[in-house]
């Protein structure tokens, strides 16, 4: 039996989790992997962000009681969905080694604490606020993107660390030349370093600069070269490692969805092309 047959029969093996549900399960796995309760969970996570928006305004307490009732009624709703999915996920056993199954089950299971009349009601309202966020595991491509910014964290480390290096050799060359002319932006090394982030992110920049040409008439070169660095440079090999990784995300879910579908990857492919070739050779 060849590589791609042995994956073939893998792939018939997996391409039907539900099989081995009851007829309870597999409803529920139904109901979790349809569009319409998938779309019903985010109206019900729009809803409850703009409960949040209607809280902060200075309501009547008929009203302030009826958003409280709605409240109590978007957490019975969080928690029956909760519910339907971990009843309908086919290996049980594995349902909270998702990170975002962890994080939703936690957001739903301290909504159900009481605790608005408490010292707690502060953690109270902060719960309810991430409850916005149960938006990310909901829908892949917002998953794809957060999984794609935490894979690319150790890649962008060195480049903010490179960076780093950068604003502080401008930093102390800027508290050596310019601290007699403002001492304010000037001073010392930690409020250079926020003069710079001030020039970097482009916030009157000119001004600090003009006031150091009045003396240094060729400063105008220090400026231009720490902006090339950092805004230029550096913003670029960011957004570069991100979109890489983000296609490298894409890929891995293109393949998965491949698998499912019966339809072979990119590796496969590969491997069979090397399977015919060899062959080939052999004849």
């Amino acid at each position: 039996m060849t590589k791609i047959e042995k994956s073939n029969d893998k792939q018939n093996n997996e391409l039907k989790p539900e099989s081995g549900l009851s007829s309870l399960e597999r409803r529920f796995y139904e109901i979790r992997n349809n569009k319409v309760f998938e779309l019903f969970v985010i109206g019900i996570i729009i809803f409850s962000a703009l409960m949040i928006g209607a809280n902060s305004y200075e309501v009547s307490s008929t009203t302030l009681q009826f958003l409280s009732v709605l409240d109590i009624a978007i957490t019975v709703i969080f928690l029956v969905e909760i519910i339907i999915r971990f009843i309908g996920e086919p290996n049980k056993k594995r349902f909270f080694h998702n990170a975002w199954n962890i994080f939703d089950t936690f957001i739903v299971l301290v909504s159900l604490i009481p605790i608005e009349d408490s010292e707690l009601a502060i953690l109270g309202r902060l719960v309810r606020i991430f409850r916005v966020l149960r938006m990310v595991s909901i829908i892949p491509e917002l998953r794809i993107l957060i999984n794609s910014l935490i894979k690319a964290l150790p890649q962008l480390g060195y480049v903010m660390l490179l960076m780093f290096i950068i604003f502080y050799i401008y930093a102390a060359i800027g508290t050596t030349f310019f601290a007699n002319i403002n001492p304010t932006l000037w001073g010392d090394i930690a409020v250079s370093l926020l003069t710079l982030f001030r020039v970097m992110t482009f916030e009157d920049w000119t001004d600090v600069m003009y006031e150091t040409m009045a003396v240094y008439p060729l400063s105008w070169s220090f400026y231009l070269s720490f902006i090339f660095f950092t805004a230029f440079a550096f913003l670029n090999m960011v957004i570069g490692i991100v979109v890489n990784v983000l296609e490298q995300e894409r890929q891995l879910e293109a393949d998965i969805e491949n698998k499912v579908s019966e339809q072979p990857t990119l590796l496969e492919l590969k491997e069979e092309l090397a399977e015919i070739k060899a062959l080939l050779k052999k004849q």
